[in-house]
């Protein structure tokens, strides 16, 4: 997906959280190649930088980068029945309101509730033990572009 972002921030590899449009975007001209593509909420990782420049108040200097990104691997806990590398999993928080250590990993920022993704990468064991007793796998994984339910992102 090719997308602007502040120029400072514009390096290759580099992840970030799209949180949604800042009120000067509202009537920009570039809003659809800007941030039209993105999701709020989700995570993204650039791909690759281009050299054109475009005007923006909005970033530090006022000028943001063409770049390319695509939705971010995103690591987090899942119960440990389901965590088979390649397999294709609908992502669902626990029902759990205790607050722990694990807990960004068991809420994790850049997934949704019910997205579509693939096991890329089991990690093993988180390394502590689970307060509401369950048996969990730190996981990599990779959004898709559907949820499960079959309604699109």
């Amino acid at each position: 997906m090719i997308t602007l972002i502040g120029e400072k921030l514009a390096r290759k590899g580099s992840r970030f959280l799209f949180c949604g449009p800042a009120e000067e975007c509202e009537d920009c001209r570039f809003r659809s190649t800007c941030i039209g593509p993105l999701e709020e909420g989700r995570l993204y990782r650039i791909t690759d930088v281009k050299d054109r420049y475009q005007k923006c108040p909005v970033h530090l200097g006022e000028k943001v980068k063409v770049i390319e990104v695509e939705k971010s691997n995103v690591e987090a806990l899942i119960d440990a029945k389901g965590a088979f590398e390649g397999s294709v999993i609908s992502f669902e928080f626990p029902e759990c309101d205790l607050e722990c250590s694990m807990h960004d990993l068991c809420f994790p920022e850049g997934i949704l509730e019910g997205d579509r993704c693939r096991i890329v990468k089991n990690l093993g064991k988180p390394g502590k033990q689970c307060p509401g007793g369950h048996e969990l796998r730190r996981v990599l994984l990779k959004p898709l572009n559907k949820k499960m339910n079959g309604s699109s992102q």
